[in-house]
């Protein structure tokens, strides 16, 4: 019993001398800020904003250190590594492979389904890729590459969902061959006016494996396009 209580107390003693421990280490010293000046409030918002443009671009990671060299050499006049023609090829090069990683999934699905699409009877392949079926056909005069046409359309992703109708707009539009997409430039030839076409358009006919406003890059378009008018050039 004698040992019991002896041990109780040893740990009664613990226990107070650390809790006097506790109440007795000094309190932390409040972070020196790091932003004393314009200058330095100024250089950490630089870092800020072209940190945040290249992570909406997808940048995920930077070798900081070397992001670091490169201002030092260029702001002291210290010849950099590389020249700004090289600069920009390695960006550009950069930027492509992410954009080619995150546009891979949607790729896939599209040439997918372009290679079950092909088999369905009325679709039709033209050498470039690009799948097209007639709905209606016209009896007028077709374009060329070097004219403006009127028409309407309906645009969707590989989902069915629209992303841009000109019949809601109630409105159709008119336009230069020579300035639209490649799979409208090639398919808006085969048409005669009057004629309605569905167009299934490769990502490489259309808007490329970057993103394009609201159509993710890689995707596969289709479009429901109805040719009026044709505008020759003068």
């Amino acid at each position: 019993m004698k040992k019991i209580i002896l041990l109780s107390a040893a740990l009664v003693t613990f226990i107070l001398a650390t809790a006097q421990t506790v109440k007795t280490k000094p309190a932390a010293k409040p972070a020196v800020p790091v932003l004393k000046t314009l200058n330095d409030s100024a250089s950490y918002a630089v870092g800020v904003s072209v940190a945040n443009f290249y992570k909406q671009q997808g940048v995920k990671k930077l070798n900081t250190a070397l992001v670091s060299r490169a201002i030092n050499d260029i702001l002291g006049n210290k010849k950099p590594l590389i020249d700004d023609a090289a600069a920009n090829t390695v960006m550009n090069n950069y930027m492509t492979m992410l954009q080619a990683e995150k546009s891979k999934s949607t790729i896939v699905a599209g040439e997918k389904f372009l290679e079950k699409n092909k088999l369905k009877p009325g679709v039709k392949t033209t050498a470039s890729g690009l799948q097209y079926e007639v709905i209606t056909e016209g009896t007028g005069e077709k374009p060329t590459a070097a004219d403006s046409v009127t028409c309407h359309y309906r645009g969707t992703f590989l989902d069915g969902k629209g992303f841009d109708n000109s019949y809601d707009r109630g409105q159709p539009i008119t336009f230069a061959l020579s300035g639209v997409i490649p799979g409208w430039t090639e398919g808006l030839q085969l048409m005669s006016v009057g004629s309605k076409y569905k167009f299934y358009i490769p990502y490489k006919l259309g808007y490329g494996a970057f993103d394009y406003m609201t159509i993710p890059g890689g995707s596969m378009l289709t479009f429901e396009v109805e040719l009026l008018e044709v505008r020759k050039k003068m």
